[in-house]
């Protein structure tokens, strides 16, 4: 039998490396991580956790204003972008040493370096090479730009975290939640915001209600949200910003940060030269078992492109260090899975979009309800709530939940369970309602808008 250093090597310290170390080690697997930056990946370093932090930061000058017609009164109020950077520093520091803490609590061993696959049992980790039965990759995604003239003027969310100022004026070029997410982000920081999409609705792939209720409740918050636009070049003039769209509109800025797509960060690690196979984004191949074509090699996570989310990836890793070394082998579902978009007001969806249902050629009812939340009876704001559930006509099971609103990421959680159990319109009508709540909506919605 040969002998290898290591029972499982992981390529990439992200949550889902991460919980696949400590998994294996639970049962008894000898393991050791490699990560060339800080553990946590995109969702802790550079992404969920941070970004939600300066979300929670937009939405305090919408709370001074609303406040004011609750009886309070408020004083002048600043806002400085130096501190919330560097207080949501000493909160990435804190979650990168918890997870330092959890591999050594794992015995797991940490190697902080740049790894590559030599062979299907070989790692080059900085210049020093390792042994291991299995390897599992989980080096996740990085933002891409398009080759266009000036792109290196730009940014995106990686360096959108780290900006020395908050820009007065910045364009977000995408549709995409990142992008949406941004955009909230700023304008309520106080930036003048332009938000460029070139597809004809923001937020592709998500329930078409979805999409124009949410581009219109950003609208009425000051984000110019303009689709249909194509940047063709930038340029730097003076200390700004000249972006030439496709149609020869000239904007003015102070920043332009890109956000229209991820792509597997997976060049260069020797994937291809031991028969790993690759899409033709760099995504790598797996099976539902998250087996590669080389049978020792697996990889979870953004870099296969599956579900890019980051429990998804929790959750892939530990299947595979329960499936290989626990003996107890089971596979991630990837099927009703619930996600949110923490744009300003946030989404919260399940399930099937009714795009989607119609096109697996399901008869539908279709519950909906619009209206203005409580809150914002009295704070004065224009804002409105959606909801609404795609239910399958025949069996009247719940197919898909969607939110756009105060707390929807919240509510959808719990929505979820339901879903994915396959409960039916029936049982979500039988649920007394928690009064006065948004959430309730999803309980008494009684009479169909469509049926077909």
């Amino acid at each position: 039998m040969p002998q290898y250093d290591y029972d499982l090597f992981v390529i990439g310290g992200g949550s889902g490396g991460v919980r696949a170390a400590r998994i294996a080690a639970g049962h008894g697997a000898k393991v050791a991580v490699a990560e060339e930056s800080r553990l946590g990946g995109t969702c802790v370093i550079r992404g969920c956790v941070p970004k939600k932090l300066l979300s929670y930061a937009a939405h305090f000058h919408e709370d001074f204003e609303d406040a004011r017609n609750y009886g309070w009164t408020v004083g002048d109020a600043s806002f400085d972008w130096a501190t919330l950077i560097a207080n949501k520093d000493k909160e990435i520091d804190r979650l990168n040493g918890i997870y330092k803490k959890l591999l050594s609590g794992s015995k797991v061993d940490l190697l902080e370096s740049r790894a590559v696959i030599v062979d299907p049992h070989t790692i080059d980790v900085g210049g020093k090479r390792v042994t291991a039965k299995n390897i599992l990759i989980a080096v996740g995604a990085w933002p891409e730009r398009p080759q266009i003239p000036g792109i290196e003027l730009s940014i995106t969310s990686n360096e959108a975290f780290h900006l020395p100022m908050l820009p007065k004026e910045i364009v977000i070029v995408g549709g995409g939640y990142i992008a949406v997410e941004f955009a909230g982000i700023f304008n309520g920081l106080g930036a003048k915001v332009t938000q460029l999409y070139r597809g004809e609705q923001i937020l592709r792939g998500f329930d078409d209600d979805v999409r124009h209720f949410l581009a219109a409740e950003i609208a009425k918050k000051g984000v110019a949200v303009r689709t249909q636009a194509d940047v063709a070049r930038i340029e730097k003039s003076g200390g700004r910003l000249n972006i030439t769209l496709k149609s020869g509109e000239v904007l003015a800025c102070d920043a332009i940060m890109y956000a229209t797509g991820r792509h597997p960060k997976t060049n260069g690690m020797g994937l291809t030269e031991v028969g790993v196979k690759l899409k033709a984004n760099g995504a790598i191949v797996v099976d539902a078992d998250s087996q590669t074509a080389v049978p020792n090699i697996h990889a979870i996570g953004d870099c296969t492109d599956r579900l890019n989310l980051t429990p998804v990836a929790i959750r892939e890793g530990q299947a595979y260090a329960d499936s290989v070394f626990g003996s107890k082998p089971w596979m991630m579902d990837h099927k009703t899975v619930a996600s949110a978009v923490f744009s300003h007001p946030p989404v919260g969806v399940v399930g099937l979009s009714e795009a989607d249902a119609r096109k697996e050629g399901r008869e539908l009812d279709i519950y909906k309800a619009d209206f203005k939340p409580l809150k914002h009876t009295i704070s004065g704001r224009d804002e409105r709530t959606l909801m609404k559930l795609v239910v399958d006509r025949k069996s009247q099971i719940v197919l898909g939940a969607h939110m756009v609103g105060m707390d929807a990421p919240e509510i959808i959680q719990a929505i979820a369970i339901a879903v994915k159990m396959g409960a039916t319109k029936q049982q979500f009508d039988a649920a007394v309602a928690v009064h006065p709540t948004a959430a309730e909506e999803f309980v008494t919605l009684r009479m169909p808008v469509t049926a077909s």
